[in-house]
């Protein structure tokens, strides 16, 4: 039981998943502290808000309360994702990508996307004559 555990736990892509979590969870703070520092100040000039909490609208509902639609934070989780998923992409993903192309293009290997080439019809037409002529007259009969 134990050796089947430190099997799995030293697979490569449990470790992997235990590093992104970590990365991920650090990164969190930098993404945090950029859209409170700069993304809402930039965005309590337009809205005269201080943080996207507040902003949104009320509406008065049937009965007479009033409902607050903060469409402010909506906005603020859309921000944070988007931050996230760009840092995420340009520091972690395209570089990954970029060393992948390298190393295959050193080993010489194609790439997935790429189709074997395949003879044009001219070519199949001389192979086939080729093929004709060294039958013999007998095959052409």
């Amino acid at each position: 039981m134990i050796k089947g555990f430190k099997e799995f736990i030293l697979r490569g892509n449990v470790i992997d998943l235990a590093v992104a979590v970590v990365i991920g969870a650090a990164f969190t703070a930098i993404v945090n502290a950029l859209v409170d520092n700069l993304i809402n100040p930039l965005i309590a000039l337009i809205f005269q808000a201080s943080t996207l909490e507040g902003v949104g609208f009320t509406v008065t509902g049937l009965t007479g309360n009033e409902v607050f639609f903060g469409w402010g934070d909506i906005l603020g989780a859309i921000i944070n994702f988007l931050a996230v998923a760009a840092v995420v992409y340009f520091v972690f993903v395209y570089p990954m990508n970029r060393v992948k192309e390298r190393a295959a293009a050193r080993a010489g290997a194609s790439g997935p996307d790429e189709e074997p080439q395949l003879p044009t019809e001219q070519e199949l037409l001389v192979q086939i004559r080729d093929l004709l002529e060294k039958s013999g007259p007998a095959a052409r009969t």
